[in-house]
């Protein structure tokens, strides 16, 4: 299954937040004791349930990524439409305790964005191939293009927890989670006329790395009131390109030396595009790390029956490294607010709320065609339904509202004095079904 996912994402610029579907319904679920505490609050499972558990959780999300772009000197006023779909994603869950003790795993696709399809292409390469031509009175009415470009980023991770309970009310854990990087880049820009190719460009490049991280958390648990805070060490993770294909041909228009060579190809083609294939070069290598993750939490048990929690992230984006050092031009990390409340109609329903802002500390110089992000709030809604006294069903819905981002240029994309404007949109929408069981 987890092959062929695309991410439901909920979280910072590279690490995901929603595995469990208790998480979509809710959203604050770091001073949790129930099974998704494996994830969000590993040192609440000394208080959660005695013996084993197990937890299956799949979501369907439904996500465009779209890049609106502007380039009045080329007449070029087009909304690039990004999509990304897939069956499902899945999590798996599994606690044991016993006395003071528990241990815990969790396997999902805990970071990046997923996979994204642009059929029409991306204006990085578009753009300047536009007034490459240009440049040869070549103008779009004269020729044809195909163009497409689709890319994939999965790290998939797997963690296990060890928790204790060091008094009545306080406990403690410690974990490590391996992550592994999935991903490439693949497509092609196509410019012809009458039959002839003016220009092809073709690549296809793969990238694998693995991290690893440790995870510590602690919990302090009194009456009501549960107080949780995990931390996540940074994940370091260094990928070099298994590069397929890279290639380019330029028809060549100097007549003095058309004849004897009617295409420009190799790296003196590929040297047209400068630093935009430069990083797809095959070897290279290209940081994606995780960052370092803060997460404080408090929960409340107003009644028996009606509980709320609330909660922060604070992902260290900018000392995590990035492909080109992007961090370094990141405002600040990213900061989230989180709040949920849950309430049990009777034994059998519980029906719940929650919301979420992020805030990315988003720059002009962070936001690429190939990689962009957009601040947001989220809800989620959802219920769960207990069959019997070992088995709850949850189901969820969640979406989330990204505010556009307008990144205008003086030399779009390089070019001297053409200037351009992107804007970039997204839209996210999320449902999820899960089961646990309780033995």
């Amino acid at each position: 299954m987890a092959s062929v996912c695309v991410m439901a994402e909920a979280g910072g610029l590279m690490t995901n937040t929603n595995y469990h579907i208790a998480f979509d319904r809710m959203f604050a679920r770091g001073a949790t004791f129930d099974i998704d505490a494996a994830y969000s609050n590993p040192a609440g499972l000394a208080w959660g349930h005695d013996g084993l558990q197990l937890s299956l959780n799949l979501q369907k999300p439904w996500q465009n990524r779209d890049i609106e772009t502007q380039v009045p000197a080329f007449g070029i006023d087009k909304k690039y439409n990004g999509e990304a779909s897939a069956p499902i994603v899945p999590a798996i869950f599994a606690s044991y305790k016993q006395d003071r003790w528990a241990v815990s795993t969790m396997i999902g696709i805990v970071g990046s964005g997923g996979f994204v399809q642009y059929d029409e292409g991306v204006p990085m390469f578009t753009v300047p191939i536009t007034a490459m031509l240009a440049q040869k009175s070549i103008t779009p009415d004269k020729y044809s293009m195909d163009t497409q470009m689709k890319g994939k980023q999965y790290i998939y991770g797997g963690q296990v927890n060890f928790t204790y309970k060091i008094t009545d009310f306080l406990s403690a854990a410690v974990g490590m989670r391996a992550n592994y990087y999935d991903g490439y880049n693949r497509g092609h820009v196509v410019a012809n006329m009458g039959g002839a190719d003016l220009i092809n460009l073709q690549l296809d490049c793969l990238q694998k790395g693995w991290g690893f991280a440790p995870i510590v958390s602690i919990d302090f648990h009194q009456g009501p009131l549960t107080l949780a805070a995990r931390y996540e060490f940074r994940t370091k993770i260094n990928t070099e390109n298994d590069t397929q294909t890279l290639s380019a041909r330029i028809k060549n228009t100097d007549p003095a030396t058309a004849a004897a060579m009617p295409y420009i190809e190799g790296a003196t083609a590929l040297a047209q595009f400068g630093d935009k294939v430069a990083a797809y070069e095959d070897g290279a290598k290209t940081r994606y790390d995780m960052p370092a993750l803060l997460v404080v939490a408090a929960g409340y048990e107003f009644t028996p029956n009606l509980r709320g929690a609330l909660e922060y992230h604070f992902f260290d984006d900018k000392n995590a490294k990035m492909a080109g050092n992007r961090q370094e031009t990141l405002e600040h990390g990213t900061h989230e607010v989180l709040v949920g409340v849950e309430y049990d109609i009777n034994d059998k329903f519980t029906v719940s709320l929650g919301g979420q802002r992020t805030d990315y500390g988003l720059s002009d110089d962070y936001q690429t065609h190939t990689s962009f992000a957009c601040d947001s709030y989220s809800l989620g809604l959802g219920g769960a339904y207990n069959l019997n006294e070992k088995i709850r069903l949850n189901v969820s819905y969640f979406c989330s509202l990204y505010s556009d981002y307008k990144k205008e240029q003086a030399n779009y994309q390089g070019l001297p004095n053409i200037k351009g404007t992107d804007t970039f949109s997204r839209t996210n929408h999320v449902i999820g079904v899960g089961i646990d069981y309780k033995f």
